[in-house]
């Protein structure tokens, strides 16, 4: 142990003039340590549900999707240059086209999507979000009766739906002419399948067929308007796109699971950032508080620092001595603090404390995701701020006077 840490060490844990000036060094600790915990439990608890929602898009979502009207020639040719990509591990072709679902009076939009399960299931884990019914009339469509249907569970409510009930999809655009004019294109589908998701978005808009079904319903038989893709590594999504748009050129629009979600992402990306801020300004209250413990050290150990002048003592010292003392307050808070955030953390993730409704938020505990870096970043930010906030009293202290100290103290 140094001598400037020694003396700083001894500094602190004599006994201090009076209860204030303990009171005031146990809030510094404390005002750093509650401030840490804050930020690594608030920090763990929205990465978790970030990654809850990412991983729910990406369930019911491609890594990439080309999308363009593509009869069967064209689709061949989009799916030869996927075949040729070492990327892409997958890929699936589905018809997207939106109508109305109408049942016992009531009518909600829809977007329907044509897929054939074979390929489809290999793309995403749609499969797995079957809530209720089964996906085989969807594998092996009926040659009679109506096409196959499976709904969002959100969509299913709206509309009073359930397994076997028979829906109307109309669709404006594919109008057929008739003798007074033009009527919208209409099909009776079966619901067979409800799906949720956890997104609500998809849950509550969503509407899947068969690609045969699909394809009859908007025009495109044989033929596809999009085609989802899955990478072997989802990281490499941006790269992957950008190649297929050189490769692939301007006919087509080409998004990763990112660029469709773009919004949601960003909102995300904000909000955790000014929570961030928001809660470092506890552990920037925290050293203003240092500091004035700093600063009532140094007036109430004047003598002192006269006599350590006197007898040698560089005012580099003296600032060591002071750095030193805030550096052992940040220490102590700070690993306090770590231990509080990480320990609540892993409390909130294994004991159901906060509850959550499902049929809101499909979860029924908050989701917790502790990441080092986030906790090596609160350490190391917080460290730099307690370390700025000795910066003046270390400099004031190294300027007394030995005679004026050992005059005046």
């Amino acid at each position: 142990m140094s001598t400037e840490s020694f003396i700083a060490r001894r500094y602190l844990l004599a006994k201090r003039k009076g209860l204030f000036a303990t009171f005031t060094t146990f809030i510094g600790v404390a005002g750093v340590a509650l401030g840490v915990a804050a930020l690594i439990v608030t920090l763990s608890i929205m990465d978790g549900f970030q990654t809850d929602i990412k991983g729910k898009i990406i369930d019911a979502q491609a890594h990439i999707t080309i999308y363009g009207r593509m009869q069967p020639r064209e689709l061949e040719i989009v799916r030869a240059v996927l075949a040729r990509d070492a990327r892409a591990a997958a890929d699936s072709p589905f018809v997207l086209g939106q109508g109305i679902l109408t049942y016992e009076g009531r009518s909600v939009g829809a977007v329907v999507r044509g897929f054939d399960p074979a390929s489809e299931f290999s793309v995403n884990n749609l499969e797995k979000s079957l809530a209720h019914g089964s996906w085989e009339p969807l594998r092996k469509p009926a040659k009679t009766g109506p096409p196959a249907l499976a709904l969002g569970e959100e969509l299913a409510k709206n509309l009073g739906l359930w397994v076997g009930d028979e829906a109307v999809l109309v669709s404006p655009q594919g109008a057929v002419s008739a003798g007074m004019g033009l009527l919208p294109k209409m099909k009776k589908f079966r619901v067979e399948a409800i799906i949720r998701t956890g997104y609500f978005e998809f849950d509550n808009t969503m509407a899947y067929c068969h690609l045969s079904a699909a394809g009859d319903f908007f025009g495109l038989p044989a033929g596809a308007n999009g085609v989802g893709v899955r990478l072997g590594d989802i990281e490499d999504a941006p790269e992957a796109a950008a190649a297929l748009r050189k490769t692939l050129g301007f006919a087509y629009n080409i998004k990763t699971y990112a660029d469709m979600n773009q919004t949601l992402f960003a909102a995300l990306k904000l909000e955790k950032f000014m929570m961030t801020l928001v809660l470092g300004l506890i552990i920037l209250v925290a050293t203003f508080n240092i500091a004035s413990n700093l600063l009532m050290m140094s007036m109430e150990k004047l003598r002192d620092i006269g006599i350590l002048r006197a007898i040698g003592a560089s005012p580099g010292f003296i600032r060591r001595v002071f750095f030193w003392e805030g550096n052992l307050i940040a220490l102590t808070g700070i690993s306090v603090g770590l231990v509080l955030g990480v320990g609540i953390s892993v409390f909130i993730s294994v004991y159901p404390v906060i509850e959550l409704p499902a049929d809101i938020y499909y979860v029924t505990k908050v989701p917790v995701e502790l990441k080092l870096s986030n906790i090596l970043a609160t350490a190391a930010g917080s460290y730099l701020l307690c370390m700025l906030s000795a910066v003046f009293p270390a400099l004031r202290a190294s300027k007394v006077s030995p005679v004026d100290a050992i005059r005046y103290g």
